[in-house]
């Protein structure tokens, strides 16, 4: 699986076409030689998708940017990566993550990947496809509730890792024992969220883009409804929800600015009283810094525009005991508004590429009378011959 761009981004060649992850984060060290230090030796290998972990060179390699690493497995083997960032930036990096390395040490580097290493790991990547959807018949056949989103092997080709999502626990057991006997290989089966699925697969957004989950973002922060609340967005599954099926991360991007932003609205659950009556509050604008109003003594009127102000400004009357006489002089529609865009030269009209007929003027009558005049000529002519 790949991006759609034939495997040519850079993401498509850090993992061999194994698919598009998280992209690699930019070193702009690596070509700076710097002070040695302990921490010069830490370097971050990439390995399929969005699988990252951190590594000691313990043995002194002059490894650089971009080399394919043989590295120590997670529990037995070796496993096969590509160097993506190396000295101080991973040091940051494995601080950032909380990363404690004297309880948590790292892993060893054990060489360069040989030519003998590379052609192992690219059958065991070869038998990727084939080998999940074998793996996916089992599971119905055994009949659980589970999906399975994708196979991982190992670099040796000694140990594939199953990544599946459910909705409960499941008992898998029996499977793991089936696919061990058949494939011939150590099983491990790794239970993954939706979000770390759409991460995992990519595909293009709602936005005509690429999923941000599987090209920039690392974690994945909780979202609520409420976000859309603020955002005065509809609470319509299919308009807020990702491919993932959950709420988009996308609604926390700007939720700062519009919590931000609110803090200068008088509360929603307020009303506001003239004695042309009551108004209960319906929507706001939270660009135009407007919030509108409905009527209650008078149904068929149109929701009523007012300006932040004017709202702060009648509720400020209506504390103090007073009734502003109506709703006129604060609605919006008497505050001169900004003309943000003008149509001087049509430009948004679709009619404007479209031919214009131009009006066909009326020939015929003259047309008629001078065919009959030529005609006389012509029949005169013939006869003074």
């Amino acid at each position: 699986m790949s991006c759609g761009s034939g495997g040519g981004c850079s993401t498509c060649e850090v993992s061999e076409n194994r698919g598009c992850g998280v992209s690699s984060v930019f070193d702009w060290l690596y070509q700076i030689d710097g002070p040695k230090s302990e921490s010069s030796n830490f370097v971050e290998v990439q390995f399929k998708g969005d699988r990252k972990d951190f590594y000691i060179n313990n043995e002194s390699l002059d490894i650089k940017h971009g080399d394919i690493l043989a590295v120590e497995g997670e529990k037995f083997g070796h496993d096969i990566g590509k160097v993506t960032m190396i000295g101080e930036l991973t040091a940051l990096q494995l601080v950032r993550k909380g990363r404690d390395i004297t309880t948590n040490p790292l892993k060893n580097i054990y060489r360069i990947a040989t030519e003998n290493d590379l052609i192992k790991w690219k059958e065991a990547i070869n038998q990727e496809d084939p080998i999940l959807e074998k793996a996916k018949k089992i599971i119905k056949n055994f009949k659980l509730e589970m999906k399975l989103s994708d196979v991982e092997f190992q670099g040796d080709n000694t140990k594939a890792t199953f990544y599946y999502t459910a909705d409960k626990r499941v008992d898998f057991r029996e499977l793991v024992r089936e696919y061990s006997s058949q494939f011939r290989l150590k099983v491990e089966m790794r239970q993954i969220g939706a979000r770390q699925e759409a991460a995992k697969l990519g595909g293009i957004g709602s936005c005509g883009r690429e999923l941000c989950c599987s090209t920039w973002m690392t974690e994945f922060p909780n979202v609520s409804t409420s976000a859309a609340r603020y955002q005065q967005l509809s609470i319509n599954p299919q308009k807020i929800s990702g491919q993932c099926g959950r709420l988009k991360c996308c609604l926390n991007f700007e939720l700062d600015g519009y919590t931000e932003a609110l803090k200068e609205f008088p509360k929603s659950s307020k009303k506001i009283v003239t004695q042309e009556g009551e108004a209960k509050f319906v929507k706001l604008d939270v660009f135009k810094k407007v919030m509108y109003y409905f009527n209650v003594n008078n149904p068929t009127s149109e929701l009523l525009e007012l300006p932040v102000a004017s709202v702060q400004k009648i509720l400020e009357l209506n504390k103090n005991g007073e009734i502003p006489e109506n709703f006129d002089s604060y609605i919006k529609n008497q505050i001169e508004r900004e003309v943000s865009f003008e149509d001087a030269m049509g430009q948004d009209n679709i009619n404007r590429f479209d031919k214009k007929q131009l009006k066909k003027t009326k020939k015929r009558p003259e047309r008629r009378a001078n065919f009959k005049k030529n005609k006389i000529k012509a029949s005169a002519k013939r006869k003074s011959q």
